[in-house]
């Protein structure tokens, strides 16, 4: 092997996932227009449909974004009518957000998108679940 080698396309491991993500979510756009959702509002969405309340830190925390990304997210998302930040009563510096019955209502459209994602991705369920528990030992190895 040669000293450059370790620099090639093909013995990256972050190219693959790279263009593997950015595929996918390209693959959910038609799927996501309709509800008026970007990708990244979609997997917020899919946060506040399980929690209902979340404070804006563990969202951000769930998602894996900072509070620069969060933050212009939840304002066009509240635009949108589909969630309301408030402040918390147990705490006023913590900031909530609040799912609004209009988001809750958006659920019954988007139950369509994962069954309709499953023709773009071949994998059965046990591959599916070992890319998954792969990918999450990744993103925990990374965060440490």
């Amino acid at each position: 092997m040669g000293k450059y080698d370790c620099l090639k396309l093909e013995t990256q491991l972050c190219f693959p996932l790279y263009v593997c993500s950015k595929e996918i979510i390209r693959k959910y756009k038609p799927y996501l227009d309709p509800l008026g959702l970007t990708y990244t509002q979609y997997i917020a969405m899919m946060v506040m449909w399980e929690r209902k309340k979340v404070n804006v830190k563990e969202l951000g925390e769930r998602l894996y974004l900072d509070s620069g990304t969060l933050t212009p997210l939840l304002k066009k998302m509240e635009e949108k009518g589909l969630v309301r930040r408030e402040r918390s009563s147990e705490d006023e510096r913590v900031l909530d957000v609040v799912i609004t019955d209009e988001g809750m209502a958006l659920r019954e459209e988007a139950v369509k998108v994962p069954m309709a994602m499953k023709s773009c991705v071949t994998l059965n369920m046990e591959e599916a679940k070992l890319l998954y528990d792969v990918l999450g030992k990744i993103i925990q190895d990374i965060r440490e």
